[in-house]
Formats: C-alpha cells, sequence, structure tokens
C-alpha cells in the first residue's frame, strides 16, 4: 500500500523541521562552548585590532563556562602576558571588553612616563602606539602608575592604543572568571569610512 500524499508531506516537512532544529542546536553549542564572534566596536586595540574588525573568540581556551554561571569546567590554562582576551566588563557585565593581558595575579605593574615595568623588568611592545602628541606624560594613572601587585585570581589589562584606552588603569582588575576567551583571528572586517572592506586583514591572526 502507497503512502498518500499527506503523509508524504508530513515525512518530508519533519525531516526539515528537524535538520533545522539540530543545526540550530549545534550553532548554539558551539556559540557556547567553542567559537564565538566579536566586532571590535571601539579604537581602544588599534594598531593591532581596528574599528570593524571582526574576530573569532576561542571560548575553551581558559575552560568550558557552565551555562547561566561563572564556573568554568576542564580548566587547563589560563591567560597568559601578552594574549588579547575578551572579558565581561567589570562594571557592567551585559559588555564584552577587548584587551591585552599585561600581569597575572602576583605580578608587580608600574608604569613611569608611559613606559609599562612588570616586575621591575621594562616590557618591549611592538605592537603598542601613542597618539598624544602634546609632549607631556604626567597624566595619572595613564601615564604613570603604581607600583601595584595584581591579587590572586586577578589580571591586569590594557589596550594597546594606550592613550586611548579606558582599561585597568582606570577601573582595577579583571577576575578570572570573566574571561571569555582568547582572541583567535580577523575574519571580516569593514572599514565604515570609506565603505569599503579590508581585504588585507581578513584571516590574520590576532597577536
Amino acid at each position: 500500500m502507497k503512502p498518500d500524499n499527506g503523509t508524504i508531506k508530513k515525512s518530508i516537512v519533519r525531516e526539515y523541521v528537524e535538520s533545522i532544529v539540530t543545526a540550530l542546536l549545534l550553532a548554539l553549542l558551539i556559540r557556547a562552548f567553542v567559537i564565538q564572534a566579536f566586532k571590535i566596536p571601539s579604537g581602544s586595540m588599534i594598531p593591532t585590532l581596528l574599528v570593524g574588525d571582526h574576530i573569532l573568540v576561542k571560548k575553551f581556551s581558559y575552560g568550558i563556562q557552565i551555562p547561566f554561571t561563572d564556573k568554568k569546567i576542564l580548566v587547563f590554562n589560563s591567560p597568559q602576558r601578552g594574549e588579547v582576551v575578551v572579558f565581561k566588563f567589570p562594571e557592567d557585565t551585559s559588555r564584552d571588553f577587548i584587551k591585552r593581558v599585561i600581569a597575572r595575579e602576583g605580578d608587580v605593574v608600574e608604569i613611569k612616563q608611559k613606559k609599562l615595568y612588570v616586575n621591575g623588568t621594562p616590557q618591549t611592545e611592538p605592537y603598542t602606539q601613542y597618539v598624544d602628541t602634546t609632549g607631556t606624560t604626567s597624566a595619572v594613572p595613564r601615564d604613570n602608575l603604581g607600583p601595584i601587585t595584581v591579587p590572586k585570581g586577578k589580571l591586569f589589562v590594557m589596550g594597546d592604543n594606550r592613550d586611548q584606552s579606558y582599561d585597568s588603569r582606570f577601573w582595577g582588575f579583571v577576575d578570572i572568571s570573566l574571561v571569555k576567551g582568547e582572541a583567535l583571528i580577523i575574519y571580516w572586517s569593514w572599514d565604515k569610512d570609506i565603505n569599503r572592506v579590508r581585504f588585507k586583514r581578513l584571516g590574520r591572526l590576532v597577536k
């Protein structure tokens, strides 16, 4: 006995629904535990990241976060100095920030006339830029800070665009539990000033 047209149509509809639901679940799982897209909204990370860059963030770099909590499991690594990370802004956890890890727990941070020292050692930072052309380096805490010691379970972070970044110099430390992942790669970049794709930036690793 051949199935009627109604049964065939119901079977096709069911297959479509199951495929869509499966795809949505996989997308949610990937976003929650593996990779998440992030758009650069400000110039605080210039020249490393430009406004309009779209990046992928590795969410499993520092463990897998349990949904609806700040707890993580399978934590094998922690953020290291020099890595670019996305995290929940400590003063408003509904917002995501992206900065570079400058120091970890126990490290001593000091800034003297814009020069960064970690544990007393001057740091070489080829990825930074300074745009203040007034010639002054007396601003506190932007150009002069510390020494301060990073507390346990915290990070000290800064933007690469040092004169125009709102970061740990101003609002303090980031709890490691707020870190969502490590910036991985630029997959899209749009220059809104000239309405053009920045093709040379596509596929560039964030480092």
